[in-house]
């Protein structure tokens, strides 16, 4: 049995399509990443897979059952916003959450502890995600869905947070998140690409960019083989000093390139994540 499962999910508002037949499932101790550019249906779909929103067509379910007071009690949810209460202190902000789910309130400790009196708004964007994570997991969920966890933190911060997101699937709980950072999408056993609202693509990572080839370009200077074939209309970008350009077509790759007096070899390797997903924008 699923923890969440989106069957068929299409969701209008007026004339505009959010979501068009998106089918989406999260089992126990694996994280699901729900990745698409902005605009694409993430969010849309996580507030429906919630209960927060009804479908136009199509069902959800939480644990083999529609969504319910009682099933949403089983889930810990940070959305974009963080959901927290930005003129209570940490402390009350956990405190209310825990009385919304019967639950007891979690301890706080290190750095995120010694604000606890502290105004939610007034910390750092980092502590409040802290807190957010806090306030969603103190409960146990046995699913935990996350809108775009560490948009706008450091480095540091966002490897934190993921080293708690993995230790909670380890432990077995199911994960939904949606980011926009690839090599976070990367930490996912499971990716659901969105693309206007559409499920056009699903798997693991190595599934995603298994068809997708880049041509390297084996020259330096570098800055002079970017501008060559950036100057062309071709999709280029740098990988630290290499030039990868994403074309299936290596013939023009080295036209361009000998038109501008650049002679130079070229091989085929395989996308990064990211450049797959520029692909799947550039061919819809």
């Amino acid at each position: 049995m699923s923890l969440l499962q989106l069957d068929g999910v299409t969701k209008h508002f007026g004339d505009f399509v959010a979501n068009e037949d998106v089918d989406l499932r999260v089992d126990a101790g694996e994280v699901v990443g729900l990745i698409g550019a902005n605009g694409a249906g993430k969010t849309t779909a996580i507030r429906q897979g919630l209960g927060l929103l009804r479908p136009t067509s199509g069902t959800v379910e939480h644990f083999g059952r529609p969504p319910s007071r009682d099933t949403r009690r089983r889930i810990g949810y940070v959305p974009q916003n963080l959901g927290l209460w930005p003129d209570l202190t940490v402390a009350e902000n956990l405190r209310f959450a825990a009385a919304a789910y019967g639950s007891e309130v979690g301890n706080l400790d290190g750095e995120l502890g010694e604000a606890s009196d502290r105004p939610a708004g007034s910390l750092s964007l980092g502590l409040q995600r802290r807190a957010a994570f806090a306030a969603a997991l103190q409960h146990s969920p046995d699913l935990l869905v996350l809108d775009e966890p560490t948009s706008g933190v450091d480095a540091l911060a966002r490897s934190r947070l993921w080293d708690r997101i993995l230790d909670r699937a380890e432990s077995g709980v199911g994960v939904l998140v949606t980011t926009h950072a690839m090599d976070e999408a990367g930490q996912c056993d499971r990716l659901v690409v969105l693309h206007r609202g559409k499920v056009v693509a699903r798997g693991s990572e190595p599934d995603i960019v298994a068809d997708t080839d880049v041509i390297e370009v084996e020259a330096r200077p570098w800055d002079r083989v970017f501008e060559a074939l950036d100057s062309a209309g071709l999709s280029v970008a740098l990988k630290g000093t290499t030039v990868r350009v994403l074309t299936a077509d290596e013939h023009r790759v080295k036209q361009v390139l000998s038109s501008a007096g650049i002679e130079t070899g070229t091989r085929r390797v395989e996308a990064t994540l990211e450049e797959t997903m520029v692909a799947i924008e550039k061919a819809r």
